[in-house]
């Protein structure tokens, strides 16, 4: 559904309020060199992550069936453990830190290759802000706003509005909250963001407000960015992913 600028303008906002926190900056492994990265992974590897070369990208917190799940492109931790960025609204109380490192989690990251997603179970992200006397003050995308097999087949070829809850890469490597209003449609078999995103919007979630079968309008979580390719981005979708992890 292909909305009024005003009205994506107000969409984009109420996403902000009710999700921003749901949204975390992540870095690549390799992305400085660093020692945790797999020495042996994929040369091509940083290519695919189509962040402009620097590691840098956007991961969300998903939860369905009572379980929490930190969701983010694979391409940007194949190589190995990387980092989460913090903020002070994420965490209680106050500035925890300003990254988590993810070595002693590596293990857990379940790769979904053939739709290019990666899926963390948070529990050891929890136990390690309790170890260090802190907790998270995290939002999270509810599985009753994740689009199901019906909501994806209805997207067409006609471009439709979306909106990309990100973490871009700002002045001094600062990971500033972004949005961003594109447009998405489905390309042959994929659904698609039209047009190429700027550096850190690998791995982010896109939503769309579309018509359900009943005709009423509801907004969606379409699925989640994937690495640049021929001038936009293909999406991981959520009926997919969600059968993925629930599978896993």
């Amino acid at each position: 559904m292909l909305l009024d600028p005003d009205t994506e303008n107000d969409v984009a906002y109420e996403l902000c309020q009710l999700l921003g926190r749901a949204i975390l900056p992540i870095r690549r492994a390799d992305a400085d060199g660093g020692a945790d990265a797999d020495a042996g992974a994929d040369a091509d590897a940083g290519a695919e992550a189509g962040d402009g070369d620097r590691g840098e990208g956007t991961a969300f917190l998903f939860a369905a069936r009572g379980r929490e799940h930190l969701l983010t492109a694979d391409a940007l931790v194949r190589v190995g453990a990387g980092r989460i960025g913090l903020r002070p609204s994420v965490t209680e109380p106050g500035a925890a830190a300003d990254s988590v490192a993810l070595a002693g989690l590596a293990g857990g990251w379940r790769h979904h290759g053939e739709l290019g997603v990666a899926a963390l179970p948070t529990a050891g992200l929890h136990e390690h802000a309790a170890g260090e006397g802190w907790r998270w003050r995290t939002q999270q995308v509810p599985d009753s706003i994740a689009a199901d097999r019906d909501v994806i087949a209805r997207i067409g070829a006609e471009p439709g509005s979306a909106v990309v809850l990100a973490h871009g890469v700002g002045a001094g490597g600062a990971r500033p909250l972004e949005v961003a209003i594109e447009r998405v449609a489905r390309v042959g078999d994929a659904v698609r963001l039209t047009a190429e995103l700027p550096a850190g919007y690998a791995g982010a979630p896109v939503f769309g407000v579309l018509a359900g079968r009943d005709g009423e309008v509801g907004l969606r979580c379409l699925g989640l960015v994937l690495p640049a390719r021929g001038g936009g981005h293909p999406l991981a979708t959520f009926d997919r992913i969600r059968e993925a992890v629930g599978a896993g």
